[in-house]
């Protein structure tokens, strides 16, 4: 039988938090005096944490969950957040017997919108009822609406990825020169996952691509040197002409190229045009 709480007057209880990054990092905290281990993670002690109310709806309206204190934590630093190390990480709050480390979840979610205000980094809880809100209803675009080698789109991302390293970096110009080199036209639009050195885990799109490398759209770090590992994915612009020249994938453009736009119903004939 799963363990009730507060059901007796006093108990060994307390608030615990984890954030599972995109990237694979998965951090722990609490609000009891010490660490706890359990689920094979490692909650550190943070007893600067404030909890407030979370409350959970049988029907569609968002549920609410506020923690206070936790992304000041020495282990979250305001490079990470800034650098977008925390958009999109799940999050998970609940209570732990800190003597049998016994737990329960009360929220699931993810982090949303991160703010800055007076030094301090506050965080959006999205539930997974926020995915309601999201409109299903595609918008007709003369350009293809489905992400390179995602869904919809069906070519193979493995196919379209390379993994290179750092030949060179300018930092004035915040760009990158890799070995071995790929091709500039296919690099536009694309994006990059490091996989070693300052920014490992994190992804980059691609401002530009010429013959001096690729222009990235975050800030490189200064240690970032020669060697380090990223892997490429090619871009695409999203045409039905380069959908159907470079990669022959015109049966699955999901765009309107050739339907008639808005300002349709403003053209009437005229003299010139007779």
């Amino acid at each position: 039988m799963s363990r009730v709480f507060f059901r007796e007057t006093l108990e060994c209880v307390s608030i615990f938090w984890r954030i599972l990054r995109r990237d694979g990092v998965a951090l722990g905290f609490t609000a009891h005096d010490r660490d706890l281990w359990f689920d094979g993670i490692n909650h550190r002690a943070a007893p600067g944490i404030t909890p407030s109310s979370i409350r959970r709806n049988a029907d569609i309206s968002m549920d609410a969950a506020e923690v206070q204190g936790v992304l000041s934590h020495s282990a979250i630093s305001e490079t990470d957040l800034a650098d977008g190390r925390y958009d999109g990480a799940a999050v998970l709050i609940g209570v732990v017997d800190w003597e049998t480390l016994e737990n329960a979840l009360l929220y699931r979610g993810e982090i949303g919108a991160i703010a800055m205000e007076g030094g301090q980094f506050s965080a959006e809880l999205l539930s997974a009822k926020a995915a309601l809100d999201i409109d299903t209803i595609p918008r007709t675009s003369p350009t293809c609406r489905a992400n390179f080698c995602g869904p919809g789109c069906t070519l193979s991302a493995v196919q379209f990825t390379h993994e290179a390293a750092v030949l060179s970096v300018d930092w004035d110009a915040n760009r990158v020169d890799f070995t071995p080199p790929i091709a500039p036209n296919v690099m536009a639009s694309g994006s990059l996952r490091w996989l070693d050195g300052p920014h490992a885990g994190l992804q980059m799109e691609v401002v530009e691509a010429d013959a001096t490398g690729l222009m990235l759209d975050k800030a490189l770090s200064r240690e970032l040197q020669p060697g380090m590992r990223a892997l490429l994915r090619e871009g695409c612009d999203h045409r039905l002409e380069t959908c159907h020249i470079r990669f022959a994938n015109a049966a699955n453009f999901q765009g309107e190229p050739f339907l008639p736009g808005n300002d349709a119903i403003t053209r009437y004939p005229t003299s010139s045009s007779a």
